[in-house]
């Protein structure tokens, strides 16, 4: 089979993706690459892993070529809180790594899987049941490198014929991977805090929803997405995907439900806090379950029962 490259393979959804590629495709498969931060040990024993700059074409290339790789998937970003913080820096990792990969895909026809996120929306966007085809204005560079990177993976296909996929993927939770600067890290990090400390300070304020989808559904969706019939694909990229929307609250109600002990106050972070604000409530998904048969496994409760079973195992606390 041809192998497969993921870019950003030490980060939060590459280190999974990887492995679950290499379980479904086989170690030697898959080429895990990222740029100065060494993946854990598990991706870095299980198979091909070297190091990368996306925004130098040639490390792309070479590793396209050396490996005759068919599918990208382009992982590699700088994500939302960060990118506020260095606007320069998200613009030249997110926007020429992406550009990179399109032409390495043009020339050595390869397929892309490109991950949009929620940030691709803005303030004037409706915010509740948020449409597949709306208004796209973000106010955040990430956002901005968001919607130009929907439109460039568009592009890509309609005038190159390069098989370009993507989801827009809602805030992401998971046990293994740290949070990495995202305005969505709260979710993650709640429920670590939550077992170590019993307690947690939130950075958004109660009553910010935002739609949420745990790791193994997300990277579910990736795979599906990739191994779709492209006949029945009218969108290809960006196509809306959820499990769940909530507020913090309501997830520290469910965590609190297994650990009658936490508690949750809050110190609100104002840069986060108006990325968040900007952001859909919850994302109509429709486009997604009728072209491919989008589906999430989880929700709330069986999310939240799941991390803090798997998160005390892993940092062997046992719960009282």
């Amino acid at each position: 089979m041809q192998k497969i490259l993921v870019t950003g393979a030490a980060g939060q959804i590459g280190s999974e993706l990887t492995m679950v590629l290499r379980k479904t495709y086989g170690g030697d498969n898959v080429i895990a690459t990222g740029h100065k931060t060494k993946p854990d040990k598990t991706v870095f024993e299980s198979g091909p892993c070297h190091f990368i700059d996306c925004t130098e074409i040639n490390t792309i290339a070479e590793m396209v070529k050396k490996y005759k790789v068919g599918t990208i998937y382009h992982l590699a970003s700088v994500l939302s809180a960060v990118a506020e913080k260095d606007p320069q820096l998200a613009w030249n990792v997110n926007m020429f790594g992406l550009y990179n990969v399109l032409e390495v895909a043009r020339e050595y026809k390869c397929c892309v899987f490109f991950p949009s996120s929620i940030g691709a929306f803005g303030p004037t966007t409706p915010l509740d049941n948020t449409p597949q085809d709306t208004i796209q204005r973000p106010n955040t560079m990430y956002g901005v490198t968001k919607v130009a990177g929907e439109l460039l993976c568009d592009y890509y296909y309609k005038r190159f014929g390069v098989d370009t996929r993507g989801v827009r993927y809602p805030g992401l939770i998971s046990y293994k991977a740290l949070p990495g600067g995202g305005t969505t890290d709260y979710a993650v990090e709640i429920f670590y805090e939550a077992i170590k400390q019993k307690r947690y300070t939130c950075y958004l304020k109660a009553g910010t929803y935002l739609d949420m989808m745990y790791m193994p559904d997300a990277l579910r969706a990736a795979i599906e997405l990739m191994e779709a019939n492209p006949d029945k694909l009218k969108h290809r990229n960006a196509f809306n995907a959820t499990a769940m929307s909530f507020a913090p609250e309501h997830i520290a109600a469910t965590i609190k439900r297994i650990l009658p002990k936490f508690t949750m106050d809050f110190k609100v972070d104002p840069i986060r806090q108006a990325i968040a604000e900007s952001w859909p409530n919850n994302m109509d998904d429709n486009a997604a379950r009728q072209e491919w048969g989008w589906k999430p496994k989880y929700d709330l409760e069986s999310m939240t029962k799941d991390m803090i079973e798997k998160i005390s195992q892993k940092l062997k606390i046992k719960l009282d």
